[in-house]
């Protein structure tokens, strides 16, 4: 009788610890490689910190969508269908799949990091539905990119003179507010941008300033024009939501506060400095912290320049993507992320 006791306390104790959840691998897909966010912040979050922070509970494989061969506008896809567990990209990569998210990045309406912020977390219960409804997925943080910045392999004196220019664009929103100023936005993949520009298939090209540094756009390049006039392209982090449903809740809490307080956190108190000193790199305007510092020609906007290229994005590129993003969106962002930068849509 002592002996069938004991089996059964056994048995009772192997199911509770069936019940129990049980330690996580999550295959991990990171944003661009070779890029500062992915090696200062993704890299090490993923394969030291969230081991650190849940006692060993959860863990990750990690690769970048560019190790894998994949395009960006597949990442988000590719997720939503279970290939791997958590997901990080541009966001901008993802709005042929929903005109909506386009204004998570409008071009202009944050001159600096703290306003940048404020606009990604006004917009980031918009961002949430659109991942849920579009990608089966959580939003878990949204992390930017130095803001989206202007290189020319063109001589250029002022916004204007980018009228009748090819201007590579960093997403589809930056693409009409470009063909509103007279440019042509022209689609190039992020890595076919220097071959491009030295081959005149574009004459200027827009991404973060660090990401040019590193990736060499200064060897097929003249000019720099510092305006975030391809927004701050923010990268959005997302687990599949079928995989964040078989978590526990204390795996769920330490894995969305870790990306928070580790990963979204830190880059973006990084931004607004490191946006100083990619400048001082390209243009050789100072000492560079990162390496040899370049020669680009430093171009100034006016301020009439910039009042310009304001009217223009609120009467007719944020009206353009209104229509098309339908619904209620525009009233949502415009009661939301203009709240606080100042930029209101007429949605009545």
């Amino acid at each position: 009788m002592k002996t069938l006791l004991k089996l059964s306390a056994i048995s009772v104790i192997a199911l509770s610890a069936g019940t129990i959840a049980q330690a996580e691998e999550l295959a991990v897909v990171g944003s661009w490689s070779g890029l500062p966010l992915h090696k200062q912040y993704e890299a090490p979050f993923w394969t030291e910190k969230l081991p650190e922070l849940s006692g060993g509970d959860l863990t990750a494989t990690l690769t970048t969508h560019d190790q894998m061969g994949i395009g960006g506008g597949d990442v988000f896809r590719l997720l939503s269908q279970g290939v791997f567990d958590v997901g990080m990209t541009v966001a901008d990569y993802a709005v042929s799949d929903s005109a909506a998210l386009e204004a998570l990045d409008v071009p202009l309406i944050a001159p600096d990091a703290a306003t940048a912020k404020k606009a990604v977390d006004a917009a980031r219960p918009m961002v949430d539905d659109i991942y849920k409804d579009v990608f089966n997925a959580k939003v878990l943080g949204i992390a930017p990119y130095p803001p989206q910045v202007v290189f020319c392999n063109a001589d250029i004196a002022s916004l204007d003179d980018l009228k009748g220019k090819k201007v590579r664009a960093s997403g589809r929103m930056t693409a009409k507010f470009l063909e509103a100023l007279g440019a042509e936005g022209v689609n190039v993949g992020f890595g076919e941008v220097p071959g491009a520009l030295q081959r005149g298939v574009v004459d200027c090209a827009i991404t973060g300033a660090g990401s040019g540094y590193n990736a060499g756009w200064w060897e097929v390049s003249t000019h720099l024009m510092p305006i975030p006039l391809g927004g701050w392209d923010p990268v959005v982090t997302a687990i599949n939501l079928d995989k964040w449903n078989t978590l526990s809740d204390d795996q769920k809490a330490v894995l969305e506060n870790g990306v928070k307080e580790y990963l979204e956190a830190p880059a973006w108190e990084s931004a607004q400095n490191a946006l100083e000193n990619d400048i001082v790199c390209l243009t050789g305007s100072g000492e560079c912290p990162y390496g040899e510092a370049r020669n680009l020609v430093l171009v100034e906007a006016s301020d009439a320049d910039l009042a310009k290229a304001r009217e223009v994005l609120i009467t007719e590129v944020l009206p353009d993507w209104a229509e098309r993003a339908g619904g209620d969106w525009a009233k949502r962002w415009s009661d939301t992320v203009g709240e606080v930068t100042g930029v209101k849509l007429d949605t009545n």
